[in-house]
Formats: C-alpha cells, sequence, structure tokens
C-alpha cells in the first residue's frame, strides 16, 4: 500500500501542535494565499463562509505545488463572530485592545474552516478484476476535494483594563483569529466553550477525520507509531 502522507497547509504553531499531540503524522507547506485579496475578489461577509473560503485557497494554493504530490492536503482558517460582525487577525495592538474591551463579559463563536484535497494519483481502472477476487485495491486516490466547518462559542470572563492591556503587551492577540487564544496566555480570560475545543484552537481533530473517510482514509493510518513498552 502507498505510505500516506498529511500535509497542513499552514503556518499556525497551534495546528501543526495539535496534530502532533493527536499522533497524527504530517508536515508542513505554508500557502502564499493573500486572505485579503480571497475575501475581496468573492465579498463574502458570512464569517462561516469566509473561514471555509480562505481554507479552500489554503488547500488549493499547497495543492498546486509539486511537493503536494501523492498527499492528502488540508488547508485550516479560523473567523470569530461578534454580533454578526468577523474578527480576523487584528495585526495592530490598537485594533486587538479595541475588540477585547467590546469581547470583555460577552461570548461569541469561532469558525474554524476545513478543506481536504486529495492529490494522490486516481487509478484508472477501480481494480475490478482485483475486487472480484477478494482484494482491496485502494491504493491511489479518490480525487476528493471537501470540506467543512467546526464551531464553538466562546464566552469571555469580564477583564480589567490592566488585563487587557497586559496581555496586548504579550504580543499573542496580534496575530490569531478573534484576538486570542485557548492554548496559551489567553486561555485565562476564557470561561466557557460550548462545542469543540480543538475548533477553538483552529484544528478540529474530529473534523478531520470525518473529511479523511470521505477521501476513503482512516485516521489511524496516520498515526504516528507509539514507543513500545
Amino acid at each position: 500500500m502507498t505510505e500516506l502522507h498529511l500535509i497542513l497547509a499552514s503556518a499556525s504553531p497551534a495546528r501543526t501542535k495539535l496534530l502532533t499531540d493527536a499522533g497524527i503524522a504530517h508536515s508542513v507547506l505554508v500557502s502564499d494565499v493573500d486572505e485579503d485579496a480571497v475575501t475581496a475578489r468573492y465579498g463574502v461577509t458570512d464569517p462561516a463562509d469566509t473561514a471555509l473560503l480562505l481554507a479552500r485557497a489554503k488547500a488549493e494554493a499547497v495543492a498546486s505545488l509539486p511537493d503536494a504530490e501523492g498527499a492528502l492536503v488540508l488547508g485550516c482558517d479560523s473567523v470569530f463572530e461578534l454580533d454578526g460582525e468577523p474578527y480576523g487577525k487584528p495585526y495592530e495592538a490598537d485594533v486587538a485592545r479595541q475588540r477585547w474591551q467590546r469581547m470583555s463579559g460577552r461570548h461569541g463563536v469561532l469558525h474554524t474552516g476545513h478543506w481536504l484535497i486529495d492529490c494522490r494519483d486516481v487509478p484508472a481502472d477501480a481494480g475490478e478484476e482485483d475486487a472480484e477476487d477478494g482484494e482491496d485495491t485502494n491504493d491511489g486516490g479518490t480525487g476528493a476535494t471537501v470540506g467543512a466547518i467546526a464551531s464553538a462559542g466562546v464566552y469571555f470572563a469580564q477583564l480589567s483594563e490592566a488585563e487587557i492591556d497586559a496581555y496586548i503587551a504579550t504580543g499573542e492577540p496580534l496575530q490569531v483569529a478573534g484576538s486570542f487564544t485557548i492554548d496559551s496566555l489567553g486561555g485565562a480570560f476564557i470561561e466557557k466553550v460550548d462545542g469543540d475545543p480543538h475548533a477553538v484552537v483552529g484544528l478540529s481533530v474530529s473534523t478531520l477525520r470525518r473529511l479523511l473517510s470521505d477521501a476513503e482514509v482512516a485516521i489511524t493510518d496516520l498515526w504516528l507509531p507509539r514507543p513500545a513498552g
């Protein structure tokens, strides 16, 4: 059987750590997608649709590269929604501070889009003759290109101005969707998550499992070998 290879089309350290912690073998190949250009082109305003669109754009950009040949490519993107307004990465301290002043003591929804592309060769024939002999001949790809969104409600604590300023000063909120993390410093300010917490980190492993199933791949086949003993 052909060895499976999963490529994560994301520069997010949190996403690759999540996959590693889940025992899923993968490599990282970052796309050069201009997120603002993609959203401007399609005029997407719904936060969930935006997350899925950007995840697809990243997956397709990496899938088109020679290094992706024979691999499964996963693109992900997250968008936070508060009062129907999408919050991507703030980049600037003043923007992050304004968001936290608005989010403090309230709750919103974090949407993470996932897009999986099967870049393995699709067999010219389905191996019907071998199938008649009872043999599993599906060593090739399916050509699947599938996506899904995982969303979770995020409930924030009531923060003081000093706490907001201290958090902004760390620089952590500037490069993450919604201006917060759950798996690092920002976790102290999140009181509850309603839904898959992995989606808030930026990649739902259970959603990945379902997408892999559409490509006729078992997630267990991607598990890293466990040390003996």
